[in-house]
């Protein structure tokens, strides 16, 4: 196969298995297993299976300064707090639109390194605040007067800021650029899974999965949308770079909402249609807007 072809097919894979999280954990928490206990086996099954992946496969190396550990300790923070809220907002708002609203965080990227970094705000990534910000108010504003949970936008709009903020610290922090990829995932899945253990005040209110489906939702969320979609999204910007791999990951919302649609029964209105169309406008604009910028 060739080099694009397999970068692009490695890109659809992660957007698609990533899009897979509402799959996954909306069946858990039907049968009570509440956020922070999914999102604490999540994070554990996947630090097993890779730890024994990079470490007897890759054989990377996993030492790490103190300095690392500070740095990747924060970003890896930052990074499990995103996906508390975006697994929160499940609990509020259709999945497939809290994915949808998730995939602005290339518009916040760039008004981030803007305000803090004094990159110029082009033309087009103002045009694209525009068409988000219309996107977004669409999806709020539903058919026949029924608008969306505001605190379920205010936890998802949270989420996409704050795995903003790890992108840009992940691209500015200096001492992180010299990390070899497996460790920087290993460590931030591993120093992310410290929020969940503090959140269950010491895993003393860990809920124990008591059935086999559990398990098996539990192991298909550590697999799909965590491990997988990490190799591959690594394997697609090695091949065709990180534009090209942005693009494509509009299949990750559009995946969401077509499991939502077909297997949870969540709503598709023509005024949804479009709120999705301009959000994906918008991050589009954006990234190759950047990619134009870099060359």
């Amino acid at each position: 196969m060739k080099r694009k072809s397999l970068g692009i097919l490695n890109g659809m894979v992660a957007a698609i298995s990533y899009g897979t999280n509402p799959l996954f954990a909306l069946p858990l928490y039907a049968q009570g297993i509440k956020v922070n206990s999914v999102l604490f086996y999540r994070y554990a099954f996947a630090i097993m299976i890779y730890f024994i992946w990079i470490k007897f496969v890759k054989k990377v190396n996993l030492k790490l300064s103190k300095t690392e550990t500070l740095t990747l300790c924060m970003l890896a923070i930052m990074f499990s707090l995103s996906s508390l809220t975006l697994f929160d907002s499940f609990n509020y708002i259709d999945a497939g639109i809290a994915c949808t609203i998730l995939f602005i965080y290339p518009v916040l990227v760039a008004i981030i390194m803007a305000i803090f970094f004094k990159e110029k705000l082009t033309k087009t990534t103002v045009f694209s605040i525009i068409l988000t910000t219309f996107g977004i108010s669409l999806l709020y504003n539903g058919e026949n007067g029924i608008t969306l949970n505001p605190k379920g936008i205010c936890i998802i709009f949270l989420s996409a800021i704050l795995y903003a903020l790890y992108i840009v610290g992940i691209k500015k922090i200096k001492i992180i650029q010299h990390i070899n990829r497996y460790k920087l995932s290993f460590y931030i899945m591993f120093f992310g899974l410290l929020v969940y253990i503090f959140n269950l005040k010491f895993c003393t209110q860990l809920q124990i999965l008591t059935e086999p489906k559990q398990w098996l939702l539990v192991l298909g969320l550590s697999l799909f949308p965590t491990i997988i979609s990490l190799e591959t999204i690594n394997i697609s910007i090695k091949l065709i770079g990180s534009t090209l791999t942005a693009i494509l990951g509009a299949l990750e919302p559009l995946t969401a909402i077509f499991f939502g649609v077909l297997i949870f029964h969540e709503q598709l209105t023509i005024k949804i249609i479009a709120g999705v169309c301009l959000i994906l406008s918008g991050v589009f604009l954006v990234v190759l807007n950047k990619s134009k910028a870099s060359k």
